[in-house]
């Protein structure tokens, strides 16, 4: 073995090399990058003949609304979808790949995916990228094996569970589910849970906000209830403020000064021999 490659390979351990560049880098007047503040609420529970998913539809700049009606419930395949929170450009590049990656596994295969293959891709992919990719995902589908529910969290650590929230607003909608989900609900009692917790993140975080929409996945079928309920709806305006002619009163009626050129009113005003005395000045 050639020793100069001996020389080269690293040591074991923990390496601080970096720390002293990040604190140069700090004193000398570098602006390290900023948190992002995003806001979503999305949900997914597992009910008694497959599972429900839903979102609110708000998408947010900062603290400017960009779009009132966003879809962030992600087609992966015929019988899985995924829910997305974070960067909305980063929750749809990465489903719209691994939806790829799953409809290529199912003609090479020639059976329905399996949940957990699509776990398995996501949660690979965003590991590779170390959090940087800034995608939380809920993932819920129905297989041969049964009714799957996942939490991705954007590092690409995973949890299977029988329900689960992500987002800004994911502490309201727990909060619904820790207190009435139960095994074996029936599909309205599902739905009416997650409208519930959704509706909890909208209006309890600045974040989320506008519609709820909802994803029923069965083993056979799938609804996507795009607009299940309009939860902020636009305020009407009740009074008519167009007034008849006639209703404000008339005081008096003052003559109208009629608009002449500034030579003829300069004319008028002066004479003619001051006007040709300013020709003659000019």
């Amino acid at each position: 073995m050639n020793m100069e490659l001996v020389r080269n390979v690293p040591k074991g351990g923990f390496n601080f090399d970096n720390c002293k560049r990040n604190e140069m880098l700090l004193s000398s007047g570098f602006q390290h990058p900023k948190t992002v503040k995003t806001g979503t609420t999305i949900a997914g529970i597992i009910f008694k003949d497959g599972v429900i998913l839903g979102a609110d539809t708000r998408a947010t700049e900062g603290p400017i609304v960009s779009d009132k009606n966003c879809s962030k419930i992600h087609y992966l395949a015929k019988n899985m979808y995924c829910c997305g929170a974070g960067t909305a450009a980063d929750t749809e590049m990465t489903t719209d790949l691994i939806a790829s990656q799953l409809e290529m596994h199912r003609l090479n295969t020639g059976r329905q995916v399996p949940v957990v293959a699509a776990n398995t891709l996501l949660k690979q992919f965003l590991f590779r990228y170390q959090g940087h990719i800034s995608a939380a995902l809920v993932l819920g589908g129905v297989d041969k094996t049964g009714s799957y529910i996942y939490c991705i969290h954007p590092h690409g650590s995973t949890d299977k569970l029988p329900y689960a929230t992500m987002g800004s607003g994911s502490l309201a909608a727990m909060s619904v589910f820790e207190s009435r989900w139960k095994p074996d609900m029936t599909e309205e009692e599902g739905k009416l849970l997650v409208r519930d917790a959704i509706a909890a993140g909208v209006f309890n975080d600045l974040g989320s906000g506008s519609n709820i929409d909802l994803c029923v996945i069965r083993k056979d079928s799938v609804d996507y209830l795009r607009n299940y309920e309009l939860a902020n709806l636009k305020g009407k305006r009740h009074g008519d403020y167009r007034f008849k002619p006639g209703t404000t009163e008339l005081v008096g009626k003052e003559e109208i000064i009629e608009v002449v050129p500034f030579e003829a009113f300069h004319k008028k005003l002066y004479g003619d021999e001051t006007a040709e005395a300013m020709e003659v000045g000019a």
